[in-house]
């Protein structure tokens, strides 16, 4: 899916636009290693995480299953900066659960393409609901943008926090009381 040959090309006319020798010996092969490098942190392009979440085992009860501290990297497809932090998944499985790298694994999908913080919550809440099917779900997404931290305002340090809620967790206060209990909050 990825174009390396246009990615070097493009990294090349970006270097000559701020003025730099693009023959000079640190960058004459800049151009490659950013095509492979943007191939690797946008794996996800394309992708969906169908084929980790849609192997399941069967229980007969299950109460919530979290899985916090999830870290991931992606890019602000604004300014093509990275942010980067953690997820925080719960969900109320009704007959069955997913294998535990694969909530992690689903995170990374979305995580590695061109992306906004919000969008990133609620596609991963939505695709726990449709590949897992459970009673509810609980995504809480914490990062740094670089794009914040090191241009424009300049505040490093501050963290954007999102939540996405489905079903049970959306309708049943206690259960968000006894996922922040889990979190240590």
């Amino acid at each position: 899916m990825i174009d390396k040959g246009k990615i070097e090309q493009a990294v090349t006319l970006l270097l000559e636009g701020m003025g730099e020798d693009i023959g000079r010996e640190g960058l004459k092969e800049t151009p490659g290693r950013i095509a492979r490098m943007y191939e690797e942190i946008f794996a996800g392009i394309g992708q969906t995480p169908e084929e980790y979440l849609s192997k399941t085992f069967s229980v007969e009860e299950s109460g919530m299953v979290l899985e916090k501290d999830i870290v991931f990297y992606s890019t602000c497809e604004h300014h093509l900066l990275p942010f980067y932090g953690k997820a925080h998944i719960a969900y109320l499985p009704a007959g069955k659960v997913v294998g535990l790298s694969k909530l992690a694994r689903a995170v990374e999908v979305y995580a590695r393409r061109p992306q906004l913080q919000e969008r990133l919550t609620v596609q991963i809440a939505d695709a726990l609901m449709e590949y897992l099917q459970p009673r509810g779900v609980l995504v809480l997404v914490e990062a740094e943008h670089m794009c914040m931290t090191m241009r424009g305002v300049k505040k490093p340090g501050t963290q954007t926090v999102t939540l996405a809620t489905r079903g049970a967790f959306s309708e049943d206060k206690l259960l968000q009381e006894e996922f922040w209990r889990m979190m240590g909050r």
